[in-house]
């Protein structure tokens, strides 16, 4: 059997002949050595049995898989929190079996471990890494099991956040100057010749720059937008449009 190791089974059953199977069903009919895996009579069927295997394919909801797989005496009781594996077709009433399989069946989500792979070999091989549940008829069953893969959440974007100083900038459209009014929310204290500024200041900062107390302005030469559309032919295009876009949270 080619076994999807990376899939847990999500089922173990029983089938009268390869072709009784039904689709989605994997028939185990080669042991590891290549012999065939026909259990012979004791299954209660003329032409012998076959255990198969299901992985449930792509599947739109995740099912239950096998977490573990029992070989017991038709003699033992069923344990608890398993089923008895199907068979394909139906058993017939009044069938002896000598051997009976058990599954145990959880939700992906609840499961730690899962069975992965079913292999058969003659009872004097060992199997690596595999681990023997039962035998049955002149063949030793072996089952491997590996943690479940849970998914991982998608991943949450962070909130993103404006800093303080963003907050304080607001470019808004002027509409008596034709001017980008700006808030300046930085410790200016001075600026000369404010009556050819083609901005205006925070109230909070008015106060400060009539005192003229701040030097460090006293050579700064504002240009109005006027003079600079006419000295570089430039129309501010871009920036009026990206202003009329700013959302009023940044404003």
């Amino acid at each position: 059997m080619a076994a999807a190791e990376q899939t847990p089974l999500t089922g173990v059953a029983w089938a009268a002949a390869p072709e009784a199977a039904p689709a989605g069903w994997t028939v185990i009919t080669v042991t590891v050595e290549g012999a065939a895996a026909n259990l012979g009579k004791g299954f209660g069927h003329k032409g012998g049995g076959y255990l198969c295997v299901s992985t449930g394919g792509a599947q739109a909801a995740p099912g239950p898989v096998v977490t573990d797989v029992q070989v017991l005496s038709d003699r033992s009781p069923q344990p608890a929190g398993y089923t008895r594996a199907p068979e394909f077709p139906e058993p017939r009433t009044g069938v002896s079996r000598k051997k009976r399989v058990y599954v145990k069946l959880l939700p992906l989500d609840a499961a730690e471990t899962a069975v992965f792979d079913i292999k058969l070999t003659s009872k004097s091989k060992a199997l690596p890494h595999y681990m023997k549940i039962g035998e049955m008829g002149s063949f030793a069953i072996w089952c491997k099991k590996g943690p479940v893969l849970k998914p991982s959440p998608p991943p949450v974007p962070k909130p993103r956040t404006i800093s303080a100083g963003l907050k304080q900038l607001s470019l808004q459209p002027d509409s008596d100057h034709r001017y980008v009014r700006l808030h300046v929310g930085a410790s200016l204290t001075s600026l000369p010749a404010m009556d050819r500024v083609p901005f205006t200041l925070h109230p909070k900062f008015e106060s400060k720059l009539s005192s003229g107390s701040n030097a460090i302005f006293a050579d700064l030469n504002v240009k109005s937008l006027a003079d600079i559309e006419k000295e570089y032919n430039y129309a501010f295009v871009v920036e009026r449009t990206a202003a009329a876009r700013l959302p009023p949270s940044v404003c």
